[in-house]
């Protein structure tokens, strides 16, 4: 099983990744062993910087020869020259037809994956206009993790086989977002005994990081029955799906201004569900946020899911009750026992 894992995720980097970097950067990544292949998030390229590579919550500088190095002097530096190319290689050299990601600051590659971008903002009547100049790219590889939301499904779905609204809570880099997707994908097709009929979800999916559509079509798996409103304002995406698609749940990635809240309640009201995240590390945390406390008050979600990181990033830590605010589920230790 490791191997083929393993045969995949070099057949990933191969296809969608290694046509975007130029073959002075191409050469060098690909240089590494395999077992850190299989585990980048993130490729960084900072011009004059030192190449690195993430994984979880380290990064790594790398050397000519595809070596891991901590002295930024050994580190192969990325030149003007491979920053110039390797936005030629992802624009396709044409900018033109990739104007309105730049000015979101990111582009979304085949497959899923995302390129951070950074360097001089253009301006024009106080919009952003795009951006020149570049100087640094994150590209972030795709990685959907099937089976994500096993352990939490249960905790989601009632004794009728209904869904509960639901708020997952989580620090950075904690997996809430794997966490949604493979909810909604298990809750839109239905494949599970404890909702088995599956649900028609409709996805607001403001920084395209859900589904990472790619010219309109969804690169990840997020369900048969599963709508997706690409690039779309939290707020009014909710409005629009109301109006046209009749979910029976709207699922959206981290809510937090008082025009999402106000949209949210307004589905609430007509009745649609709601599967949505927040930042914190814990609920009280949360609720630290007005517009967060505001829903938690209302009683607007009947489960918090709160992640953590006790046995690696996505861990299950605790899941809250939202009408009584009981802890149902608590990790007490490495082995997880209730």
């Amino acid at each position: 099983m490791k191997d083929q894992d393993e045969h995949k995720i070099l057949e990933k980097l191969e296809k969608h990744i290694s046509p975007i970097l130029p073959s002075t950067i191409r050469k060098v990544f690909f240089k590494l062993p395999v077992d850190k292949l299989e585990k980048v998030e993130e490729i960084r390229l900072r011009r004059r910087k030192p190449l690195m590579i993430v994984e979880g919550r380290s990064d790594y500088m790398i050397t000519q020869d595809g070596a891991i190095t901590d002295n930024p002097n050994s580190a192969y530096i990325v030149t003007d020259e491979d920053a110039a190319k390797t936005f030629q290689l992802i624009s396709q050299s044409s900018v033109y037809a990739l104007e309105d990601e730049i000015k979101n600051g990111f582009i979304t590659l085949k497959g899923g994956h995302r390129v951070g971008i950074v360097g001089k903002v253009v301006l024009e009547d106080g919009k952003i206009k795009t951006i020149k100049h570049i100087s640094g790219f994150n590209i972030r590889i795709a990685r959907e993790v099937l089976g994500a939301a096993d352990e939490a499904l249960p905790f989601v779905i009632d004794e009728r086989g209904e869904f509960l609204n639901t708020m997952i809570i989580s620090p950075p880099k904690a997996g809430k977002t794997t966490l949604l997707r493979d909810l909604i994908r298990q809750l839109s097709s239905g494949n599970s005994p404890l909702c088995s009929r599956g649900f028609k979800i409709g996805v607001v999916d403001e920084r395209s990081e859900i589904a990472c559509c790619y010219e309109g079509v969804p690169q990840n798996d997020v369900g048969i029955r599963t709508d997706v409103l690409d690039s779309c304002p939290k707020a009014r995406g909710i409005m629009i799906l109301l109006r046209s698609m009749s979910p029976d749940i709207i699922a959206t990635d981290e809510i937090g201004r008082p025009e999402d809240v106000e949209a949210v309640e307004e589905a609430l009201n007509a009745g649609v569900k709601l599967l949505t995240t927040a930042h914190g590390k814990d609920l009280e945390d949360a609720a630290k946020r007005p517009t967060i406390r505001k829903l938690i008050e209302n009683n607007c979600f009947e489960r918090f899911l709160i992640l953590g990181f006790s046995k690696g990033v996505g861990t299950l830590e605790k899941v809250v009750d939202g009408k009584h605010f009981q802890i149902i589920f608590e990790r007490r230790d490495k082995g997880g026992s209730f």
